[in-house]
């Protein structure tokens, strides 16, 4: 991890318990692109043995909420960050340990002037799942908004 960034996985744990309470490691933070990892566990299996597609998706979105933290970090003051929606595609059975590698879809300086003019700006965060082996198993697109702090 680039240690401008280890505050982003610190406050991620702390603001969202989910993410210590299923064990999302992360192990790459940049300003725009950030790389997240589960181990496999019995207890997160579907009936076919790997990840449940739950834990996937909650894998990338998570992924995806750390760029977002990363990116925008000087507009949190003035904005709170939330999903608009989700679009995930299951390509392959995952099997073993997962990652997920989220990239910013969106341009700072655009969605920071929109933000500027008084508008709520959205973007995208595409996020690679891929398990153990190195296979893509799945693609998810999370669209974030930065929703002007009321006063």
């Amino acid at each position: 991890m680039t240690a401008d960034y280890d505050w982003v996985a610190e406050t991620m744990a702390k603001t969202v318990p989910w993410v210590g309470t299923a064990g999302i490691e992360f192990l790459e933070l940049e300003a725009e692109r950030v790389v997240c990892a589960l181990r496999d566990t019995p207890e997160q299996r579907n009936h076919v043995g790997g990840p449940h597609a739950a834990v996937m998706f909650g894998l990338a979105e998570t992924a995806s909420g750390a760029v977002t933290l990363a990116a925008f970090t000087p507009l949190l003051e003035r904005a709170v960050p939330l999903v608009t929606s989700s679009e995930i595609h299951y390509e392959k059975l995952a099997l073993g340990d997962l990652t997920t590698e989220a990239v910013l879809g969106g341009d700072v300086e655009e969605v920071t002037a929109e933000l500027d003019e008084g508008g709520r700006p959205e973007f995208p965060v595409h996020c690679t799942i891929r398990d153990s082996a190195g296979n893509t198993t799945g693609r998810m697109t999370v669209r974030w908004t930065l929703r002007p702090a009321r006063s």
